[in-house]
């Protein structure tokens, strides 16, 4: 991301809304006002292409939050069928796009005492897994959890409200459990991170 930082700052102020500027704007760090301007510049690029309009031109809302209905949810676009997820993590972004329900999540590969303290909130079976991973590598299976996990669960328009446990969709390295319904596939990404998609079967 840092290496389009640069190329989208002069787009950010005439592609962005107000809404979307003064989300931006209220970050705290550098790195994560960059990151949201980066992640929404792209996203208004590829909406407007898909839709045949100008990136400042697309009506882009946000949906309520699943937990608390108010207006801070995932970003939509009223009254048409094409769908898309949106993930930020530490100066990566992810967007994905489909003609059914999808959801996307990238993450940096979390600390031990990060997995430590997550692993009792998952399923109890990816708990186990995880447990029986050796300690190297239990961040890296900790976050093919999460992301499958999180983009399954962004797909279905819940977040993180739902309870984490309800779910498995696994740590193996030779890809998530089936879940019915939809197709989660994990995402080739560089060394240090994790990524997923997760799209509804028609």
């Amino acid at each position: 991301m840092e290496d389009l930082r640069c190329a989208v700052a002069p787009l950010a102020d005439p592609l962005l809304d107000s809404g979307e500027k003064a989300r931006a704007a209220a970050f705290r760090r550098a790195a994560d006002r960059d990151g949201y301007r980066v992640t929404h510049v792209c996203l208004r690029m590829l909406l407007g292409a898909y839709l045949g309009v100008e990136p400042p031109e697309v009506p882009l809302v946000r949906r309520p939050c699943p937990v608390c209905r108010d207006p801070h949810g995932r970003p939509d676009v009223p009254g048409v069928s094409l769908c898309f997820s949106v993930s930020r993590s530490a100066g990566l972004c992810l967007l994905a796009f489909a003609d059914a329900a999808v959801g996307a999540d990238i993450e940096r590969l979390p600390a031990s005492d990060v997995v430590s303290a997550l692993t009792a909130t998952l399923h109890p079976r990816e708990a186990a897994e995880l447990a029986a991973c050796p300690p190297d590598r239990r961040p890296a299976a900790f976050a093919r959890v999460w992301t499958r996990k999180e983009a399954y669960l962004k797909g279905l328009g819940i977040g993180l409200g739902r309870d984490l446990r309800l779910d498995h969709v696994g740590a193996s390295t030779r890809g998530p459990c089936q879940v019915p319904g939809w197709a989660v596939d994990d995402v080739a990404v560089g060394r240090g991170c994790a990524a997923a998609v997760a799209v509804a079967e028609q």
